[in-house]
C-alpha cells in the first residue's frame, strides 16, 4: 500500500535526483529524406540523457557548437542540455532508456518541435499540429504522430540549412520562437518544479544540516519503493514509450 502520510511509516521516496525515466522504441517510419526515426525537437529547461539498450542508430543534434551526428549502439550513454535540437535516427531496432531532469516538466509540455517557421510563429497552428488526438483508435493516433514527425523533419531541414549557412544566429532565432511558445506554461511549470525537484533539494539540504549536527533523523525515512508499468505503449515524439506510475512503498 502507499504509506505516504501514515503516522510512523515512511512516505514514498522521490525518484532519484528529481528525474524521470521512460523506455523508448524509436519509430521505424521512413521520412522524406530516407531516414527512419523520431520528431526533431528541443527542451527549454530540461536536460535529457539516452542509455541505449539495443539496436543501432544515431542522434542528430544542433547546438551552439553547430550540427553533429552521434552514433548510438547498445551501451551508449549520451546527454544534452536544454536548447539542443535533437533527432533520433533508427538504423536497426533502436531502443533506449530516456532519463529526463525536472520530472513532470517534460510531461507538462517542455518541448518544442522543429516545425516550419510559419507554424512556429503562430501558437494556435503550432498546437493544432503538435497535439495528438486523445481517446482515439491506435491507428488514428499513430497516423497523427507520423504526420507530426514529418512536419518536424521538414522544419528541421530548414533549420539545419540555416545553421550551416548562418551559424549560431539561426539556432538563436529558433530559441526565441520556442521561448514565445512555452511562455504561457511557465507558471504551471514553476509549481510542478517546486513540488518535485525543489522539494528534493530542500530535503537534501536539511539532511546535511542534521547530519552535521550529529543527528540520524534523515535516515528515519528509510524505505523501498516500486512503480507499476503502464499497460501498452504511448506515442511520444521520438517513438513508442514505456512509462511507469502508481509508485508505492514495499
Amino acid at each position: 500500500m502507499n504509506t505516504a502520510g501514515v503516522p510512523g511509516l515512511p512516505g514514498v521516496p522521490g525518484f532519484p535526483g528529481g528525474t524521470a525515466v521512460s523506455g523508448l522504441r524509436v519509430y521505424d517510419w521512413e521520412a522524406a529524406d530516407g531516414l527512419c526515426g523520431g520528431s526533431p525537437h528541443l527542451h527549454t529547461v530540461s536536460t535529457e540523457a539516452y542509455v541505449v539498450t539495443g539496436g543501432t542508430g544515431q542522434v542528430h543534434t544542433i547546438s551552439m557548437a553547430g550540427a553533429a551526428e552521434h552514433g548510438l549502439a547498445a551501451g551508449s550513454l549520451l546527454w544534452f542540455s536544454p536548447g539542443t535540437v535533437h533527432r533520433l535516427v533508427n538504423s536497426r531496432q533502436l531502443t533506449l532508456n530516456v532519463i529526463m531532469s525536472n520530472a513532470g516538466l517534460p510531461e507538462a509540455g517542455d518541448a518544442v518541435l522543429t516545425f516550419p517557421r510559419a507554424i512556429l510563429a503562430d501558437p494556435d497552428k503550432y498546437v493544432q499540429h503538435a497535439v495528438l488526438p486523445r481517446d482515439a483508435d491506435e491507428a488514428v493516433v499513430a497516423a497523427a504522430a507520423r504526420r507530426r514527425r514529418d512536419l518536424a523533419v521538414e522544419g528541421y531541414a530548414e533549420l539545419h540549412t540555416s545553421v550551416l549557412r548562418e551559424g549560431p544566429d539561426a539556432l538563436a532565432a529558433f530559441h526565441r520562437a520556442a521561448a514565445v511558445l512555452v511562455r504561457p506554461r511557465v507558471e504551471r511549470w514553476k509549481k510542478i518544479w517546486s513540488e518535485t525537484v525543489r522539494s528534493q533539494v530542500d530535503a537534501t539540504e536539511q539532511a546535511l544540516e542534521d547530519l552535521a549536527d550529529g543527528s540520524a533523523r534523515p535516515l528515519a525515512g528509510a524505505a523501498v519503493a516500486t512503480a507499476g508499468r503502464r499497460p501498452g505503449e504511448g506515442y511520444g515524439m521520438c517513438g513508442r514509450l514505456t512509462t511507469w506510475d502508481d509508485s508505492r512503498v514495499v
